[in-house]
């Protein structure tokens, strides 16, 4: 699972060890650099990487992290120079420390960085790192160096690494062109180093402890000493040089820290979650939080006690420890959210209803509460309120495979065959598998019968596939 992301991002972030740094001023980022690869072209490659993304490496499917990551991503845009603020972002599930940025606003973060950050200062460091390398334009700037700067050059990459990911053969992206030659990867350290500088000023100005990245540099390098021949996947795109840790730390010497932001709650209820998520056995993460309790009885220790019974079906102590968190933070929608996924596992599906519509009536559009109360509906077989929902949600996240793949669970539930078949083939889509997009669709049209304006809708879509898999193809 580590081998999925760890050389994805090699076009960006690849580095040579054997080169010496060195200062230099922040490039203008104009039309030379659009003219190697253009936002437009970025974007392009962007929906390719999507799709490789999707269809081969594992996603953690928490609407509650998800939101919270997507949050802080937009937060800590709002600092930086990212032209375009869309973005897509990924929960990679996968505990080692690891996260990314590629073309077309990709923001991709593992399970365990959240786990290797002591606080949320350090792992918006590594997030503000990563806006840098999309407001400096690194990819479009290693394309500009590299011989081949055509956008079919781009692509040719992008699927050569997806065959290496694929195939567990890093040999694979020899097949790449001239990008990724050695000449052309002398400017990477320099790409980090400008990430570096980039970031941190980004992370001082959103209000975070500035000595927050030197702290997550040097988290990693303990990682790196303990790890032996395994380093943690994001040093192998990432490498750390004692130069850049002494940089971010005599960086933040003397910018005041006395009214930096503390971590947010919900920062340390994600750890606690992840920790459950990665707790192959449930009675583990019972000792765990536990033991974690008699040392300091934090909101977080409470949470993580909390899920930990819940995984252990213990529900009655599992509400008492959430219920004394709400009752000190009764506006708390992530703590409410959290009861509503208990009272769930605990088969209270009614009481979890009337809790997640009350909560609804304050904040109408909440993702994570949102999602969960489908999933609520679909478990009790309310499949049009469940659908309802869903829809809703695809209005602004039409691009999400996993709420497609709600949605066709959801249809097949309610036996709406044509339009399950319907909802799977966008959910191919999304992961680049056309031709099983165009059988689902084939399957939907021999349901129509006689339904005119249905037919027509498939048919149409069915064209366009084709012409996908056509031009693909080279025919």
């Amino acid at each position: 699972m580590k081998k999925y992301i760890a050389i994805i991002i090699i076009l960006i972030s690849i580095s040579s060890y054997g080169e010496q740094d060195k200062d230099f001023a922040l490039p203008e980022l104009g039309d030379r650099v659009s003219g190697a690869v253009s936002y437009n072209e970025e974007k392009i490659i962007g929906k390719e990487f999507l799709k490789q993304i999707y269809s081969q490496a594992p996603l953690i499917n928490d609407p509650l992290i998800q939101e919270y990551t997507e949050l802080l991503v937009y937060k800590l845009s709002e600092y930086s120079n990212v032209k375009d603020r869309k973005f897509t972002v990924l929960l990679i599930d996968d505990d080692s420390l690891n996260a990314f940025a590629a073309p077309g606003g990709v923001i991709g973060v593992n399970g365990g960085l959240f786990l290797n950050a002591d606080n949320e200062g350090q792992f918006s460091s590594v997030i503000a790192h990563e806006l840098a390398h999309l407001s400096q334009r690194h990819f479009a700037r290693n394309v500009l160096s590299s011989k081949d700067n055509s956008i079919g050059s781009s692509l040719t990459i992008i699927s050569s690494i997806a065959l290496a990911l694929i195939t567990n053969n890093p040999n694979a992206i020899a097949v790449g062109p001239a990008l990724l030659q050695t000449q052309n990867l002398r400017y990477s350290r320099l790409f980090e180093k400008e990430a570096d500088r980039v970031g941190f000023a980004n992370l001082v100005r959103a209000g975070y402890n500035p000595k927050s990245m030197g702290e997550m540099f040097e988290n990693m390098n303990n990682l790196k000493r303990l790890s032996g021949d395994t380093p943690p996947e994001f040093l192998l795109t990432h490498p750390l040089s004692s130069s850049r840790i002494n940089d971010a730390l005599n960086a933040a010497e003397g910018i005041p820290v006395d009214k930096t932001k503390s971590d947010s709650l919900e920062y340390s209820f994600i750890k606690s979650r992840l920790r459950i998520l990665y707790e192959k056995i449930p009675s583990q993460s019972l000792r765990y939080f536990n033991s974690l309790m008699q040392q300091d009885n934090s909101d977080a220790s409470i949470y993580g006690l909390s899920l930990a019974y819940n995984l252990n079906n213990n529900f009655n102590e599992s509400l008492r420890l959430i219920d004394l968190l709400i009752k000190k933070y009764p506006r708390n929608l992530f703590l409410t959210t959290t009861k509503v996924e208990i009272l769930m596992r605990a088969g209270e599906l009614d009481k979890a209803l009337k809790i997640a519509n009350s909560a609804l009536e304050i904040s109408p559009k909440n993702y994570p509460l949102s999602i969960v109360k489908a999933r609520l509906l679909l478990e009790m077989k309310n499949f049009l309120g469940s659908e309802k929902i869903i829809k809703e949600q695809l209005l602004r996240r039409n691009d999400d495979p996993q709420l497609w793949l709600l949605l066709s669970e959801i249809h097949r539930g309610g036996r709406n065959i044509i339009s399950y078949h319907q909802s799977k083939a966008e959910f191919y889509l999304l992961l680049g598998q056309n031709e099983e997009a165009l059988s689902q669709l084939e399957f939907a049209l021999n349901l129509t019968a006689n339904n005119f304006l249905i037919s027509e809708r498939i048919l149409t879509q069915i064209t366009e596939i084709k012409k996908i898999i056509k031009s693909t193809k080279g025919l």
